[in-house]
């Protein structure tokens, strides 16, 4: 991964690659007969002001339901009228939608109320992060208007397989959604990298005590925070809502089912201790420091920082799809396999101008890979590199 260095914090590139395994690729039909549904919803409303943060969870959200294949998932940021917001007036830091499943004797839980954890059982996609950290299914960032997320024929995602789902419970799914209300900001770019001098916080979300060392991250932009804006600037309180749209197919044996990856730049390889379940440190970390460059690093290298890791791939497969996330500096990211092969390269879209989709000097896109299916194999247990 690579970014161009603003001095700053930046949430590091996150590589998200779906993968089928034992695939015959002599099939005589590479389509899927099922039609295409597709289903525009809207989330929870959410209320902003110049400054202000959403950071919250969604239960039971308007999704397909029944033993479907997922296709593909778009999402933007509206207002109420349905008008799409740009990112220099709300930045979407992020948003991602994961699976649950909650018991059948429960209420239902719609909304962003707390649930308590021992009525639910988290479902997350098959990648190598632990616990809660990056096990969603679908998410992107500023950058969702334009990457493409579609998964051709004749893959999808399967959901809803009675066969899957623990006895007693049924499926649900979470949505979570980050934005920073940057109208009027002293430092537009600076609440986007939420940095901690500009949200004046010296705890997290939890009351703990920030370390004297983080200057910036999410742990200074939770919900309910404000980033500083100018002074004596006005501007109106607003409803806005995430306009997510899903399109999916009915299950059959003609779909190829695909599993879904998750690797984050910033995993030492730590983990959670069997025995006990804990760990004082998960291996994926999110986000990382990026330093500032001097005047000699800039002339020299344009100031470009390099982040590297190396990573065991837990099943081997068929690439069918993959992209990065990267925030503002990103310049692009690079999974390697462990001869050195290239086996996806994702580079950002920067925006040019100023309406929703397009903003200028912001990340509205990324490049996704689509290698011809079986071009692309990993195999199980091969170290790669990103």
């Amino acid at each position: 991964m690579a970014l161009r260095s603003q001095g700053g914090l930046l949430l590091p590139a996150m590589l998200v690659l779906t993968l089928a395994f034992n695939v015959s690729y002599t099939l005589a039909s590479p389509r899927i007969g099922n039609k295409i549904k597709s289903v525009t919803f809207l989330s929870p409303e959410f209320v902003l002001e110049p400054g202000s943060v959403e950071n919250r969870f969604y239960y039971n959200i308007d999704f397909p339901r029944g033993h479907v294949g997922l296709k593909s998932l778009r999402a933007e940021v509206i207002d109420g009228a349905g008008k799409p917001i740009p990112l220099h007036e709300t930045y979407l830091h992020h948003w991602v939608v994961a699976k649950y499943y909650q018991r059948q004797d429960m209420a239902d839980n719609n909304g962003d109320q707390k649930i308590q954890q021992a009525d639910y059982i988290f479902g997350g996609n098959s990648g190598i992060c632990q616990g809660t950290i990056l096990r969603q299914y679908f998410g992107l960032g500023s950058e969702t208007r334009k990457t493409d997320t579609h998964i051709p024929d004749p893959y999808a995602i399967e959901i809803g397989n009675p066969a899957e789902i623990p006895e007693g419970y049924e499926e649900k799914w979470m949505l979570n959604v980050h934005a920073i209300d940057t109208r009027g900001a002293v430092d537009r770019l600076g609440c986007t990298e939420c940095r901690c001098d500009l949200y004046n916080v010296t705890v997290d979300e939890y009351g703990q005590p920030l370390r004297p060392d983080y200057t910036g991250g999410l742990n200074c932009c939770y919900d309910q925070t404000r980033c500083r804006v100018q002074k004596g600037y006005e501007g109106v309180r607003r409803s806005l809502y995430l306009r997510y749209t899903v399109e999916w197919i009915d299950w059959d044996c003609g779909i190829i089912p695909v599993k879904v990856f998750i690797f984050d730049v910033t995993d030492t390889g730590k983990r959670l201790n069997v025995s006990t379940g804990s760990s004082p440190e998960n291996g994926c970390q999110v986000e990382y420091d990026v330093e500032p460059c001097s005047t000699g690093d800039a002339v020299s290298d344009g100031c470009i920082d390099v982040q590297r890791t190396s990573l065991t791939i837990p099943a081997g497969g068929s690439v069918i799809y993959g992209v990065a996330h990267q925030h503002t500096g990103g310049i692009g990211s690079t999974l390697y396999g462990e001869d050195g092969r290239v086996i996806c390269n994702s580079e950002p879209i920067y925006g040019k101008g100023k309406d929703a989709g397009d903003e200028e000097g912001y990340i509205v896109g990324m490049s996704t890979c689509y290698p011809e299916p079986g071009s692309i194999q990993i195999t199980a247990g091969e170290k790669s590199s990103s």
